[in-house]
């Protein structure tokens, strides 16, 4: 008798079965010659059995790569990409012969994967697509403008390891020494090459010893006695104050962008649940599904 085998594991053994073939694929690209591959949508690139492969399956067959796969080179993940094809359409001609699509199991995912996609390109057209460069940057200035006001300093430091030598380094400032060629020489820390520049940090990035220290300078002072961390002793020197800079739109646009989706997508969900005629069998279920959706907001 076959095994029924449980749905967690036939879920893994469906992405290794996937994970396999794609790269098995592209160890065999891995030294082809890269070509550049047509681009119009309905340009046939090969058949199978009569059935044509267009460069609009290619794209689409693209799209759902192993990652693994997507790190290649353009030509060489289209290459992989129409292997992949051929390879889908060999075992499914199999497995149509064989009849495994007029299986109820096989109808009931069927089902499930056609709602999906229903739900995602619903998803794409309703939200996603009308999502515009404005909508992304209004939400951006709410953001900044919800900042509250801090201020950030830039300091340049020497590290060492023994207090004796901290307190030698500030004799040679007292002296007239640069601060800059001291640290170049000295300190232990990474920022030496650069003279100890740390460039700007704000409060809390800095372990406390430290930024207490370089809060309390005035600008191009000195820190008159070692600061002792957990890293050792410094000689901290107070370059610059300044408000802190909020991050550039460019920087962030991506990660607003997918704020402006999420919000959009509950909402829409919100709205579309409220139209629905949804009866719990079990109260416990309905407890944690309203709890979890609760916390999603």
């Amino acid at each position: 008798m076959a095994r029924t085998v449980p749905p967690k594991e036939k879920l893994m053994m469906t992405r290794l079965q996937n994970k396999i073939s794609l790269l098995a694929t592209a160890a065999i690209l891995a030294g082809v010659s890269t070509f550049a591959l047509a681009q119009e949508p309905n340009k046939v690139l090969a058949t199978v059995d009569g059935t044509e492969i267009t460069q609009k399956d290619l794209d689409q067959a693209s799209a759902d790569l192993d990652p693994q796969i997507s790190q290649l080179p353009e030509d060489q993940r289209r290459l992989a990409a129409l292997a992949a094809i051929i390879d889908i359409k060999s075992f499914a001609t199999k497995a149509e012969a064989e009849k495994l699509d007029e299986t109820a199991e096989f109808k009931s995912r069927m089902d499930f994967l056609k709602e999906r996609a229903l739900h995602n390109e619903y998803f794409k057209q309703q939200i996603v697509d009308k999502i515009t460069d404005a909508d992304v940057r209004a939400r951006y200035d709410k953001e900044i403008a919800a900042m509250p006001a801090e201020n950030e300093v830039r300091a340049r430091h020497i590290l060492v390891k023994t207090k004796e030598e901290a307190e030698a380094i500030i004799k040679q400032l007292d002296s007239g020494a640069n601060f800059e060629e001291i640290a170049k020489t000295k300190s232990t820390d990474g920022s030496a090459a650069q003279g100890g520049d740390l460039g700007y940090f704000g409060q809390g990035q800095m372990v406390p010893e430290f930024d207490k220290a370089a809060n309390e300078l005035e600008i191009g002072k000195y820190t008159k006695v070692p600061v002792q961390t957990q890293f050792g002793f410094h000689v901290i020197k107070l370059e610059d104050k300044r408000a802190k800079q909020p991050p550039a739109f460019d920087q962030v646009k991506e990660q607003v962008k997918s704020m402006v989706i999420r919000e959009r997508y509950m909402d829409l969900i919100k709205k579309e649940r409220a139209s629905l005629k949804i009866v719990y069998a079990d109260p416990e279920v309905e407890k944690a599904f309203k709890a979890a959706t609760e916390a999603q907001k």
